[in-house]
């Protein structure tokens, strides 16, 4: 498979997560921090934040992609492998781009994403085959190349990623320290399970194999217990939108979308994939305009979709918030 440019027309809005130069001040600060830290520290063993080369290459999922991709993306650019077992030029890939990335001494750390079991990640970058290496800096998504490409080519392309962050973004990486080791992990008092830890689990479990219906009933066992339970509630959502669009014919919908501005229905399936392929802020407008021209129980409708498909972003991300406001403005 030849390397090839893609596009990135279904990627979620992640710039919306860290404004580039709110990124850049970010990693300012934490630069200078660190240093005076060091300052008042003393003696000479490895500086504050320093980290062994074992800590550049990570496996990440989709619930800790905000923290171990977008946030740290805030200091270091990371390189995003999306490879799976059973894909055979991953095999080939993946360990020459953890060699590469050690060898770039903090410079860049690498995300391992298993496509198998983060599927909805994988529909959020739009990804069609694998190996696909995606970056992310200061929260900015950038395409690098699909497919086993040549050696030299992706030292070029690294080399390029690190020249990026740090001209536009003032990103200059993390210290590594080649004689520090992982502290072994320190042995805890077992905690009980939680009464709903079993469900959840068996929801996770059931999302991973694909089994949507099975997913939907584990969070709602949890929530006709436990109505509050934002874990359920967040599941739930995600894994309802799942399974509202994996029979969807995408271009069917959106013509009919396209043909029908006031049909509440296709509005409804036209955002429900808007939002899987990642443009949040497209789907929330629509329902917004939807539930503008309509009236009883159709405009009821719309709007409990759109709440649903708030669930699935987060009461606290910026662009709900917009949309509440969007949406008070028209009903009231």
């Amino acid at each position: 498979m030849q390397p090839r440019n893609m596009s990135m027309s279904g990627v979620v809005d992640l710039a919306a997560v860290k404004a580039a130069g709110e990124a850049k001040a970010k990693a300012e600060q934490a630069r200078a921090e660190a240093a005076r830290q060091a300052g008042q520290g003393g003696g000479s063993g490895p500086a504050a934040g320093a980290v062994p080369p074992s800590a550049l290459v990570i496996d990440v999922d989709e619930a800790g992609f905000e923290r171990d991709v977008l946030q740290l993306s805030a200091e270091v650019p990371v390189v995003l492998d999306f490879w799976a077992e059973w894909c055979e030029p991953c095999k080939q890939l993946s360990p020459l781009l953890e060699r590469l990335i050690v060898q770039a001494n903090g410079r860049l750390v690498l995300a391992k994403v298993d496509v198998d079991a983060n599927q909805m990640l994988m529909q959020q970058f739009g990804i069609q085959g694998i190996p696909a290496v995606f970056a992310v800096v200061a929260g900015q998504v950038l395409p690098l190349f699909q497919g086993v490409a040549p050696e030299q080519q992706i030292r070029e392309t690294l080399a390029q990623l690190v020249q990026v962050a740090e001209e536009r973004f003032g990103i200059i990486g993390i210290e590594v320290d080649p004689n520090a080791e992982q502290a072994a992990p320190v042995a805890e008092a077992e905690v009980p399970a939680g009464p709903y830890d079993a469900l959840l689990e068996a929801a996770v479990v059931a999302l991973d194999a694909g089994d949507l219906g099975g997913a939907v009933q584990a969070y709602k066992n949890v929530l006709a217990d436990d109505p509050g339970n934002s874990e359920a509630k967040l599941g739930l959502a995600q894994a309802e939108l799942l399974a509202r669009v994996q029979d969807m014919n995408p271009q069917a919908v959106r013509t009919a979308a396209a043909e029908n501005p006031r049909d509440p229905a296709a509005q409804i399936a036209a955002a429900d994939l808007d939002l899987v392929g990642g443009h949040v802020e497209d789907a929330f407008g629509r329902l917004v305009d939807t539930v503008r021209v309509t009236f009883g129980e159709d405009r009821d409708a719309v709007r409990l979709r759109l709440l649903e498909l708030f669930e699935v972003i987060g009461a606290d991300d910026p662009r709900v918030t917009a949309a509440r406001t969007a949406l008070a403005r028209v009903l009231f």
